[in-house]
Order: structure tokens, then sequence, then C-alpha cells
């Protein structure tokens, strides 16, 4: 990487730095994760501070520091998802998935399948609808999480029991972060029991898309958020912060479309 380099990159991240600077965590297909200062991007006339708010694409024009957070000097917005700062329920799902693209995202190497994956949910999550339910933002999410975990290379099994290999009772599954998904009842402990139609939700979330036919009363895709959550948590050592906002959400639905400030 030379001293002046360019990049496209997606905003993931963003803190106040001094008076008027703000930095950024920053995915970029070229380089994976860059953390960079946007000089002066809080002032009101910067022409940094649109380019540098949460989920903004980017062509970015950035110079190598000593330390490891380079310095942004030019960017010129390439796209962005003003849906997605419109609804409270869009926004809170957005920046969960994003939380987990930074658990595993590597820096000073390409990370384009992820950079387009994240792109990919998030232009489902933005073009849903503009009120979205409960019911609708659980089922991008949780299939978000998945897609994310199956390419970190941490993904679940869903189909047959960790311990025997063998299809499990469907009335009698159970979860287990420890061995890495679905286990038969009785096999370990199970951390999460799962029935008939939480099994079902849960493996048809590694489809590409998901199904016509997909769906499922509220307290079954939020059970299915919690185990993915908690499976996740698990296996990166952090607690996803965005997640009690989504929780403060579904208890409150008539919130999940309210258009952001």
């Amino acid at each position: 990487m030379s001293q002046t380099y360019q990049a496209t990159g997606i905003n993931l991240k963003g803190m106040p730095l001094g008076e008027h600077d703000r930095s950024l965590t920053i995915l970029t297909p070229e380089y994976g994760l860059i953390r960079a200062v946007a000089g002066g991007a809080r002032k009101y006339q910067s022409r940094l501070r649109g380019r540098s708010e949460l989920f903004v694409v980017n062509e970015l024009l950035l110079v190598k520091g000593r330390s490891s957070l380079h310095r942004l000097t030019q960017a010129e917005t390439l796209y962005t998802y003003p849906k997605l700062t419109q609804s409270l329920g869009k926004l809170a799902i957005s920046q969960y998935l994003a939380e987990i693209v930074l658990c595993f995202a590597l820096s000073e190497q390409p990370q384009e399948e992820l950079f387009t994956l994240l792109r990919e949910h998030l232009h489902r999550i933005e073009n849903c609808s503009p009120n979205p339910t409960a019911e609708t933002l659980f089922s991008l999410l949780n299939q978000g999480i998945f897609h994310l975990l199956s390419l970190a290379g941490i993904a679940p099994q869903v189909y047959n029991c960790c311990l025997t290999q063998l299809p499990p009772d469907r009335d009698r599954a159970g979860f287990s972060y420890q061995a890495g998904g679905i286990i038969s009842q009785g096999t370990e402990t199970v951390n999460h029991s799962l029935n008939a139609v939480e099994l079902n939700l849960l493996q048809q979330l590694s489809q590409a898309t998901l199904p016509a036919n997909f769906s499922g009363e509220i307290q079954h895709l939020q059970s299915i958020e919690k185990l993915l959550r908690n499976y996740t948590e698990y296996h990166f050592h952090y607690s996803i912060r965005a997640a009690s906002l989504v929780d403060s959400l579904l208890h409150q639905p008539c919130r999940l479309g309210e258009v952001t400030t």
C-alpha cells in the first residue's frame, strides 16, 4: 500500500475525534478494514460531513499514517441507503449486521466477498416495506446473520446432529453453541431447545434468498435471533450492542416504522 492510495469503502462506524474531526471504520473490498480520520468532518460546511455518515459508500483518497489510523483527504459518494435511516427497525438491524462484520473483517487484506455480501443484505433491508413488520425485520436479520457466519466459516450445522451426523427428531432437537449447531436431545448439554417450526425456519436461512413461504410467528423468529445472537457472541467473544435496540423495538412494534431524526 502506497502512502497515498484510493479505495472504495462503506462506513460501518464513526466516532467524534477532537473538536471537529471524526474517526471512521470503513470496509473496503481492496484493503479490508481501514480506520481513518476525516479531518473537519464535523464542521457544518465540511464536504466530508455527509460523506462520513453511517452506511455511505464512497470513492476514497487516503494517506497512510504512521499508526493504524490513516487520513481521509477526499471522498466522492457513490451510493447511500436513505431508506435505512427512515425507519428505526431497518437502521437497528443494519447496525446489528455491521457489528458482526466488524467482528471478523480483516485489515490490509482484500475483503471483496464480505463487502459484496453486506451491501446485498443492506439492499434487501432498504427495499423491504416502508413500514416493515417485526416479522419481516427479524426474517431479514436472521438470514443476514446466518450468511455472515457462513462467510466467516462458523455457520452452525442445521440439518444433522453435530455429534451423530444423523437428522434429529424434529420434535426433540436442541442447539449447542459448543458443538456448533443442531444436536439430538440427550446427546450433550443443550443451550437452546427447538420446536419443529423453529428448526424449519433455521434450516431455511442457509438459502440464497428466503423462500416465498418463509413465515413464522414473531416468538419463533425472535427465538431464532436470540439463538444466533448467543452463538455469534460465543464464537466471537463479543456482545452485540445493537441487539439491545432490536429488543426494545420488538417490545414496541409500533415504533418499527418511525422516521429517525
